[in-house]
């Protein structure tokens, strides 16, 4: 394998994890707030939903930001290379 092209995946997978932690966190502070809000004011929230559930909701939100992104992005970059090696070959 050539070296910039191990260069070209490590910055692809790079950019995939940069870009996946910005929207976890993005994705939970969205759903943070409702959430503890909800918790401390509806009478059904607070009876049913203890820390742990909070914290799994919260979490779920995260994770789930973080490998659609990454994954949309590593496809992403997937598709442009093979387009440039379309390209090339004509």
């Amino acid at each position: 394998m050539e070296v910039s092209l191990v260069y070209r995946y490590a910055q692809a997978l790079l950019e995939a994890v940069l870009l996946g932690a910005k929207n976890a966190a993005i994705a939970g502070t969205v759903v943070a707030v409702p959430t503890l809000v909800g918790c401390r004011v509806l009478p059904w929230a607070k009876a049913n939903l203890n820390y742990t559930a909070q914290a799994l909701i919260i979490s779920a939100a995260c994770i789930a930001g973080f490998f659609i992104t990454a994954d949309k992005t590593i496809l992403r970059n997937a598709r442009q290379n093979t387009i440039g090696k379309l390209d090339k070959s004509t």
